[in-house]
């Protein structure tokens, strides 16, 4: 194994307004763009050369990453005009493959954290002469998810859409997002028009008889697509139960970046990070939550679960749970927002503007 393709092209519509300005692989996670977790990942398993399929936001890939070589890598970015779905975007950046017909690429979505085996999935394939090897993973509800069951020997069974009622729900095995890709089958995709990995390209493949392995690996693995889930994730980072090569500094229950200023009696725990810039005031209490660069917490403010946004400031005495606050945003003191709540970039909440609870 020395290439893959990276899908980093996504809109990331359900993290807004965190991708307002930023696309979804861009937004940091344990101090980093969460991209970088990934390329360190597929560094560590022996890929020296990523082409990354870009779209939203393409212009903020390259400046940031280069030529790939303070990893250690080989970076190439492809754009799509129009975005062509994961199976289109595949087939568009496959004339930068150097593989030959019968050699393994790898394919990842740009945003899954996992502590996939990476070696293993590889292995899996080529012992098996599989045409395409996914990584499955258990869930326990799997109703959001596409089902994948196997046979005895993990030989691909079907594709199943989300499944409507308990007697659809045949497998707890859920597509997680990593493929392996004989190099030849990438050129069987249609070129040119949007196309679909797990609705076109896959059941296509098994409908003409082609052998399509499934792995089950259940290390973590965490979609980061909605906001709860990228302060998880990140998190989780921190505290080191997702792993990862990349994080700049040694796991704990925080993560202070250089520059950062922290009062000294101010609480950080639960895997919290405090990007470049940021001030946290006096008195202030954040747990589990992520604060982007230059952003400000002033004195008493309780932050859990939750994403300030770079240079965003939280007024004096709020309290933020399970809320994102966008770019810029200024909240005002003595509010309070939960369950969800989020504040688009720029947004100026006044003092004693908001509470989900009573004034007593």
């Amino acid at each position: 194994m020395t290439e893959a393709i990276l899908l980093v092209g996504g809109k990331g519509t359900r993290l807004r307004p965190l991708t307002v300005h930023t696309p979804k692989p861009m937004v940091r996670a344990a101090g980093v763009p969460f991209l970088t977790h990934q390329l360190a990942r597929a560094k560590a398993a022996g890929v020296d050369h990523i082409v990354l399929a870009t779209s939203y936001l393409a212009e903020v890939f390259e400046p940031y990453f280069g030529d790939g070589s303070a990893l250690g890598l080989h970076l190439e970015y492809v754009t799509e005009e129009e975005p062509l779905g994961t199976g289109g975007a595949i087939r568009n950046v496959a004339s930068r493959l150097r593989s030959g017909p019968d050699e393994p690429v790898l394919i990842f979505n740009g945003d899954i954290l996992t502590g996939l085996d990476i070696a293993a999935l590889v292995r899996t394939h080529e012992t098996t002469g599989a045409d395409v090897s996914l990584h499955l993973t258990k869930v326990t509800d799997p109703r959001a998810y596409g089902l994948v069951p196997t046979d005895g020997t993990g030989r691909v069974l079907a594709f199943l859409e989300k499944p409507q009622t308990p007697e659809e729900i045949v497998t707890d095995q859920i597509n997680a997002g990593a493929y392996v890709f004989r190099r030849s089958v990438i050129d069987t995709i249609p070129a040119g028009r949007p196309v679909s990995v797990e609705r076109e390209t896959f059941p296509d493949l098994l409908a003409n008889g082609a052998h399509l392995q499934g792995m089950v690996d259940s290390t973590y693995w965490l979609d980061l697509g909605t906001p709860a889930a990228f302060v998880r994730g990140s998190a989780d980072l921190v505290l080191g139960r997702a792993p990862s090569p990349a994080v700049p500094g040694r796991c704990g229950d925080r993560l202070v970046l250089p520059t950062a200023q922290v009062a000294p009696d101010a609480k950080l725990a639960g895997g919290t990070v405090v990007g470049e810039g940021a001030f946290v005031a006096e008195g202030a209490r954040v747990f589990g939550s992520t604060i982007l660069p230059g952003a400000v917490i002033e004195p008493g403010a309780v932050i859990t679960d939750s994403l300030i946004g770079t240079r965003a400031r939280v007024g004096t005495r709020s309290v933020l749970s399970d809320a994102v606050i966008g770019d810029g945003a200024v909240i005002g003191a003595d509010n309070e927002l939960r369950s969800g709540a989020r504040i688009w970039c720029d947004a100026h909440i006044p003092p004693a503007a908001l509470r989900f609870s009573s004034d007593t």
